[in-house]
């Protein structure tokens, strides 16, 4: 009996295991997360070691699309099984204006717009969608410098630029003592919304370092 029973026992720890290897089911979330890249300081930090194209001066990103992920109230999914087949690189490509490379958009596509329950063609078309929502802050955009400024004001520019949008539905994320990125929470119809508990973590420094457009 002890056998058995201890066989029965790994069997039930094994089978969630194995459910989750599978991915999440696609499709089903409560809202999502449009992640705002500020180019530059990823290229400093990532992108000029990749030589990513992303970061040749003719390019002129500043704010780039990261990505749209699906959220839950607490958590995300990610690599759902959705059953739609892949984007070919002519999609994935033509989203290379806004997020800096189609090789990201392939990325996203693959971690969480497979979790959209979306073709791929509909996510990218959402996702579009969603980037052109939200009012980008010119003031970003005149620095002719290298700055440090508090996380603070970054956030402050967005609420200004975007009236409907609240302080509780942004979040902007440091990296390594730089501005990261701008998190903007939007219900599955892109409207803003407040952010779960687990999304709401402001960066706290006060010289954040944030640096031109090339």
């Amino acid at each position: 009996m002890r056998p058995l029973r201890a066989c029965l026992l790994i069997l039930t720890l094994l089978s969630p295991l194995s459910a989750m290897a599978e991915g999440e089911r696609a499709g089903e979330f409560d809202y999502y997360v449009m992640a705002l890249s500020w180019s530059p300081n990823w290229c400093e930090l990532t992108g000029d070691a990749r030589r990513s194209p992303q970061c040749d001066a003719d390019k002129d990103h500043g704010w780039t699309l990261h990505g749209l992920w699906p959220q839950y109230t607490r958590g995300y999914p990610s690599y759902c099984q959705s059953g739609q087949r892949p984007p070919n690189r002519t999609q994935t490509g033509d989203m290379a204006d806004i997020m800096g490379t189609g090789g990201l958009a392939w990325h996203q596509w693959k971690k969480h717009g497979s979790c959209s329950g979306l073709a791929p063609a509909d996510y990218f078309a959402l996702s579009r969608e969603a980037y052109g929502r939200i009012t980008r802050p010119e003031v970003f955009r005149k620095l002719d410098r290298t700055v440090a400024l508090p996380a603070a004001v970054v956030e402050e520019a967005f609420l200004k630029a975007n009236p409907d949008l609240t302080a509780q539905g942004i979040t902007i994320t440091c990296k390594q003592n730089h501005i990261q990125e701008a998190r903007i929470c939007l219900s599955r119809n892109l409207e803003f919304i407040p952010c779960g508990p687990d999304v709401r973590r402001d960066c706290s420094l006060d010289n954040a370092v944030f640096t031109p457009v090339r």
